[in-house]
């Protein structure tokens, strides 16, 4: 999978992104192409290798890394998927989204003007109302969870209704997750068609793939995925749902990365990337960042093709924010999340 970095805003025409200085429109899908699909191939070393430089480098710092974090909350899905989940906490966890960065800070680094906030709040399909009323007017968006969420094991039938439902009360994205032992048994058939008729319980709704990387056991597999739902419609591919044993992972984000720029290449469409689970420093989101900017350009560093699933990394997100103003590292009981 080879490509070149993306160019600049703004997007001419229709477009939505730029690659290699080409237009790129929003991701219709395509036929289901099985030779495509099985001539995927994956060098596992080289991409351990490429994602560990990643890490290893020196990161931005000072003004940059501040602009660079204010970046990374606004690519932030917010989110709180917990069997405790109340109303109540979801109403909080909206304020935050409002609100991200303290007033007293917000003014002390001057960025008043910025009005940031963050891309999503991320719930439960039960909670999609309450968030709707709490967010009202901010545009910030409400995205539900679903497709039987986390397992995607209750029947096709129940999934697509599930989905539907969660469009009627106003979600406006959808986070879906696949069926793994259609990777597993290489039914790209059938994963193909379950996503597209996502796809089309979505509506206008933007439909956020799920792939579960974490069970997926191989970057080929992860691979292979990621293109059978770009291909079948997919809006975002997702690396996971944050309750496999391990979740986004730089090697896993590299493979997906690539094969959203190799569909951009053959199709002239982009597609969005969400990293989900495990995202928790401050570091992590610039490391993030920058493979975007790297593998995809500056097209992908965008709310609109790009966003972290994230509950616990607003916290350090702050607190490095408060130490870029003052010099100090304030406690983390000051940066409650909800």
């Amino acid at each position: 999978m080879t490509g070149k970095e993306g160019g600049l805003q703004p997007y001419p025409g229709n477009s939505i992104a730029t690659l290699a200085a080409r237009p790129l429109q929003p991701n219709s899908g395509i036929p289901l192409d099985l030779n495509w699909v099985q001539e995927v191939r994956v060098n596992t070393s080289a991409v351990e290798r490429r994602a560990q430089t990643q890490v290893a480098r020196r990161t931005v710092k000072k003004e940059w890394q501040a602009a660079w974090l204010l970046r990374a909350i606004s690519c932030m899905d917010l989110t709180t998927l917990s069997g405790d989940d109340t109303e109540e906490r979801v109403r909080r966890l909206c304020a935050k989204a409002r609100r991200p960065v303290q007033q007293d800070l917000v003014r002390q680094l001057g960025i008043e003007e910025l009005e940031v906030k963050v891309a999503a709040v991320c719930v439960y399909h039960l909670f999609v109302e309450t968030a709707l009323h709490a967010l009202e007017g901010s545009g910030i968006h409400v995205a539900a969870v679903s497709a039987g969420f986390p397992a995607g094991l209750s029947p096709l039938e129940e999934r697509v209704a599930e989905v539907r439902r969660s469009v009627e009360a106003g979600a406006h994205e959808i986070d879906i997750v696949i069926t793994r032992a259609h990777v597993f048994g290489g039914r790209w058939q059938a994963l193909y068609d379950e996503v597209a008729a996502f796809k089309q319980a979505c509506g206008a709704a933007h439909m956020k793939v799920i792939l579960a990387t974490g069970d997926l056991v191989t970057l080929r597999n992860v691979a292979r995925a990621s293109v059978v739902a770009m291909m079948a419609g997919a809006d975002f591919i997702k690396t996971s749902t944050g309750k496999e044993p391990t979740n986004a992972t730089l090697p896993v984000g590299l493979v997906m990365s690539r094969a959203i720029r190799e569909y951009a290449e053959q199709t002239g469409m982009a597609v969005g990337f969400k990293a989900a689970g495990g995202i928790r420093t401050a570091k992590q989101s610039t490391d993030w960042l920058a493979m975007m900017k790297e593998e995809l350009g500056q097209s992908w560093m965008r709310a609109d093709l790009f966003r972290f699933g994230a509950s616990g990394l607003l916290g350090d997100i702050e607190r490095q924010l408060e130490y870029h103003a003052t010099g100090r590292y304030s406690a983390e009981y000051r940066h409650p999340i909800a």
